[in-house]
């Protein structure tokens, strides 16, 4: 399975984020990725009111995405918002496929770090599986990663990889904890991982808002890095081996040996 890692670097220009997107996607597709994944808030960054950027999957940037899955007969994972009942939005990761449309909302939000991503965002309730040909993928975003049952659960589901869509906020020792819990979520599922972070904003130090600190990922089901990228924006392309999802799961079976203790 050939996936592609997005790394790209969006503002608050849906138009110019969308043309970033489709200069990816095209590439990709040209190097015969299956999967390309794009950081969350790849249509519109933090930083700037997201009620108003927000659009439902039936508006002009997911329709254009769709539309450029359709052509290009790939699956695209992109971050978006999307209009939540309460005036909030949903920070959405929007999976379209040549025949299928699926969303996942965002479930654990970013309350950490002096951020507080629950004053704009709702939360998710729902864990969110996509087929991509025969194989199945969880999604996930961001501060997600720091909560391992999700990752185990979509892999307990069938998932053999996942993917990790993020706008990681910077600060001291951030570069290496997005390293730590991406190969700790792979091995806690033994799934291969494809961790999409923003490139940092060119010209522009790190604020309150997350933006990013790139340093994407492709982390293998044993928590191994297999390839990864800098700060700038750039295209990864790998080849994922699915057969070592299965050596992973036969070696280390945690799967299969978890248990669910009961209260004391």
């Amino acid at each position: 399975m050939r996936v592609a890692i997005a790394q790209i670097s969006s503002g608050h220009d849906v138009a110019r984020n969308l043309a970033s997107i489709t200069t990816a996607a095209r590439r990709a597709a040209a190097d015969g990725a299956e999967l390309v994944v794009f950081p969350e808030a790849a249509m519109y960054a933090f930083g700037a009111p997201l009620a108003a950027a927000a659009e439902p999957l039936d508006g002009p940037f997911a329709t254009s995405v769709r539309l450029l899955a359709r052509e290009l007969d790939l699956t695209l994972v992109v971050g978006m918002f999307t209009p939540a009942p309460d005036g909030r939005v949903f920070n959405t990761l929007l999976a379209a496929g040549p025949a299928s449309v699926e969303r996942y909302d965002k479930i654990h939000l970013f309350d950490a770090f002096g951020v507080r991503e629950s004053d704009t965002v709702a939360p998710g309730g729902t864990r969110r599986t996509i087929r991509v040909a025969t194989t199945t993928v969880g999604l996930a975003t961001c501060y997600d990663v720091r909560f391992p049952t999700l990752f185990v659960e979509n892999a307990a589901s069938g998932a053999l990889v996942s993917v990790l869509c993020a706008s990681w906020a910077a600060g001291p020792g951030k570069v290496e904890q997005w390293e730590l819990l991406a190969r700790a979520r792979a091995a806690d599922s033994t799934t291969y991982l494809l961790a999409c972070d923003q490139a940092p904003p060119q010209g522009a130090s790190a604020g309150s808002a997350p933006s990013g600190v790139g340093h994407s990922m492709v982390v293998d089901p044993f928590g191994h890095v297999v390839a990864r990228l800098g700060e700038d924006e750039d295209l990864l392309l790998v080849d994922l081996d699915l057969t070592v999802v299965e050596q992973a799961r036969e070696a280390l079976p945690v799967l299969r040996n978890r248990r669910d203790p009961s209260p004391g």
